[in-house]
C-alpha cells in the first residue's frame, strides 16, 4: 500500500477538545502536532484505548440480549487485527522490546508474550465496563459520532463523541465518553469535564438542545463521573474557546510558540527538539508577521 504524501503545513483551521487541551498544556506541543505535524511513536496505553473503544462500539451491533461480556471480549482479537491492518506500525509496540532482549528470554518476554499480556489488560477493561453499565438496556442513538459546527465568530469546532443516548419519552440527551485510565482526583475533575463540555457546546449550537447529562466512564478504576450542564456552563466554555483561538491565531502569525514545562514533559515525544531540553525546533514552516505589524484584533488573550 503506498504511503500517502504528507500534507503541506497550513495554519490551524479548527479546534477539537484534544488540540485545545494541547495548547493549554503547552503551546509548543500544539505547534509540533498541528503545524509541524511531527511524528509520534504509538504507545501501548493509547493503542489499548483505541482497541477498547472499537470493541464497545461494535458490541452494539448485536441484539440487546446478546451484548454479554463474553461476546465483547471475543471481539478483541478481530478488532486488534483490523487495527494492525490499518496501522502496521503498531506491531513495533511488542517487537521492539523483544528484539532488545536478544533471545526474547528477558523479563519482558517474547513479542507474543507481551502482546498476550497487553490483550489481557484490554480484556479486563472491557469486562469492567459491564459492572458500570448494562448494554442490554441501552440503545445508543449514535456511536463514534463526528460533530462539527461553526460559532457566530467563525471559529470551527469539531470532535468525535463516543456515544449519544436519547431517553425515550423525554428526548433527554446524554453524552458518554469511555476512558481507559483511572478517574482523576476531585480537584482535577473540572479539567476532565472540559472535553465533555466542549462536546455539549457543539451539540447545543448544532441542535439547539443542551444535553441533560455528561458522563465519563473510567474503565481503569471503575468510576463514573456524571455532570448535568446548564447554558451558563457552556457559554463560559465558548468564551474560553474564543480566547484560546485568539491566542492560537496570534502565535500562528508571530511564530512565537513557547514551551510550558510541566510534569507531563516526561511523556512528550518531542523533547529532542524542545528548547527546555536543549533541543532546537524545526524551522517554522509558515510565514510570520512582519516586524512592527499590528497583531490581529483581540489576539493574545
Amino acid at each position: 500500500m503506498p504511503v500517502p504524501a504528507p500534507r503541506p503545513p497550513a495554519p490551524p483551521s479548527s479546534l477539537s477538545p484534544s488540540r485545545a487541551s494541547d495548547f493549554m498544556q503547552c503551546p509548543l506541543l500544539y505547534r509540533f502536532r498541528v503545524i509541524d505535524r511531527l511524528p509520534e511513536k504509538p504507545s501501548e496505553a493509547a493503542t489499548r484505548g483505541t482497541l477498547v473503544h472499537a470493541v464497545l462500539e461494535r458490541l452494539f451491533d448485536a441484539p440487546a440480549a446478546e451484548r454479554t461480556a463474553e461476546r465483547a471480549t471475543a471481539l478483541l482479537p478481530g478488532q486488534w487485527e483490523k487495527l494492525r491492518a490499518a496501522r502496521p506500525e503498531l506491531d513495533a509496540l511488542f517487537t521492539a522490546v523483544a528484539a532488545a532482549d536478544g533471545d526474547g528470554d528477558g523479563a519482558e518476554g517474547t513479542a507474543g508474550e507481551r502482546l498476550a499480556r497487553w490483550l489481557a489488560s484490554a480484556e479486563r477493561l472491557v469486562e469492567r465496563w459491564f459492572t458500570l453499565e448494562d448494554p442490554t438496556r441501552l440503545e445508543p442513538a449514535e456511536r463514534e459520532m463526528f460533530v462539527e459546527t461553526s460559532l457566530d465568530s467563525g471559529l470551527r469546532l469539531r470532535g468525535i463523541i463516543d456515544r449519544v443516548d436519547i431517553a425515550p419519552g423525554t428526548g433527554d440527551v446524554r453524552i458518554v465518553d469511555y476512558k481507559t485510565g483511572k478517574a482523576p482526583r476531585p480537584q482535577y475533575a473540572e479539567g476532565a469535564l472540559f472535553q465533555m463540555k466542549f462536546y455539549a457546546l457543539v451539540v447545543w449550537r448544532l441542535k439547539g438542545v443542551v444535553p441533560r447529562r455528561l458522563q465519563l466512564v473510567y474503565l481503569g478504576s471503575g468510576d463514573v463521573l456524571a455532570y448535568d450542564p446548564v447554558p451558563g456552563d457552556l457559554e463560559r466554555v465558548e468564551r474560553k474557546l474564543h480566547a484560546l483561538w485568539r491566542a492560537i491565531e496570534e502565535a500562528t502569525a508571530s511564530g512565537d510558540w513557547r514551551p510550558r514545562p510541566s510534569k507531563l514533559c516526561g511523556w512528550c515525544d518531542h523533547r529532542a527538539v524542545c528548547p527546555e531540553f536543549g533541543g532546537t525546533p524545526p524551522p517554522y514552516p509558515l510565514p510570520v508577521r512582519a516586524a512592527g505589524e499590528a497583531p490581529a484584533p483581540g489576539a493574545g488573550a
